[in-house]
């Protein structure tokens, strides 16, 4: 089978989601990559260096800048003339572009696949992660977004993989890219970072939050997180929120200051490969998935927990 993998990027460097990504297609088969952007011909030359893939499409063209769905999928649709599986991230651009390509494909997409049985079988969450599935497909194509947290990276370095220049049919008309608002933070992204704080309901209020949260997160170089409800009550934007319906995270070390252990939440955090959990109920069903758990006051424990870093 000859997979088709869409590379992530900025147009400027690969995205940590492609590496995962390039692991769960290299299961399938040969790996070819996507390179679609502007000006992105350095991204292909780095694309071209991850082991295991064995060729790089560069789509170089102005249509191509900010990966609109709507003129990246036609592109992607005419390279299946090719290929026999299209896999991407379940990222926010891969999962604007994937569904638009099973469509034009006329298939059915596999969504936020965490494993690959062999053949056209897979394995998905759903009941937000409560329950596995086990789908095979039927389709001739196989069009496949890739919960990333669940697949270990590709090396960056070691492939020496062609760069293959491709055009598509460039500007659809329609959409137009108006401007992008990305927030800025000196933190890790919070994605692809190895240790995360996360903050909850508990913490009152967004002063309070940054007050208690900020500190710990800095002492430990972390990416910071948050509930859906911490996120609903504005204490930080939802860029930050983890869970079903914000981003799926896995770090090595996850700490939860103030959060109760809701289903959404624990989705999006529980491949975590250690959590630690602070809350002062007991009951809160955090602990359930906690490594090590400290029933205690936050506003004590927190400050403590800082200081002594």
């Amino acid at each position: 089978m000859k997979t088709l993998v869409l590379v992530e990027h900025d147009n400027n460097s690969v995205g940590d989601a492609t590496l995962a990504t390039v692991t769960a297609a290299s299961k399938l088969g040969e790996v070819h990559l996507l390179v679609a952007g502007s000006g992105c011909r350095s991204v292909a030359e780095e694309a071209a260096k991850i082991a295991g893939v064995g060729k790089v499409h560069l789509a170089d063209d102005a249509a191509y800048q900010h990966q609109l769905a709507e003129n990246v999928a036609p592109l992607i649709v005419d390279l299946m003339g090719h290929h026999d599986a299209f896999l991407a991230p379940s990222t926010t651009t891969g999962k604007n572009i994937a569904p638009r390509v099973a469509a034009k494909l006329d298939v059915m997409q596999l969504s936020d696949i965490i494993s690959a049985e062999g053949g056209k079988t897979f394995t998905r969450p759903i009941y937000a992660g409560n329950a596995i599935a086990t789908v095979e497909a039927t389709d001739d194509k196989l069009v496949i977004t890739v919960r990333t947290t669940a697949f270990d990276k590709a090396a960056p370095e070691g492939g020496s993989a062609a760069i293959e220049d491709v055009s598509g049919p460039g500007d659809s008309g329609m959409s137009t890219f108006v401007n992008l608002e990305a927030a800025k933070s000196d933190r890790p992204e919070l994605t692809s970072a190895g240790t995360i704080v996360s903050g909850g309901r508990a913490l009152k209020d967004a002063a309070t939050f940054e007050q208690y949260i900020m500190p710990l997160t800095d002492k430990l170089g972390a990416a910071v997180g948050a509930s859906r409800a911490a996120v609903d009550a504005g204490y930080i934007s939802n860029d930050h929120q983890v869970g079903q319906t914000g981003k799926i995270v896995a770090p090595e070390l996850y700490v939860a200051v103030g959060i109760s252990g809701a289903i959404q939440h624990l989705a999006g955090m529980k491949d975590s490969k250690v959590i630690v959990a602070i809350n002062k109920d007991e009951d809160a069903p955090i602990f359930q998935v906690a490594d090590i758990g400290l029933v205690a006051d936050l506003f004590t424990a927190v400050p403590e927990l800082t200081e002594k870093l």
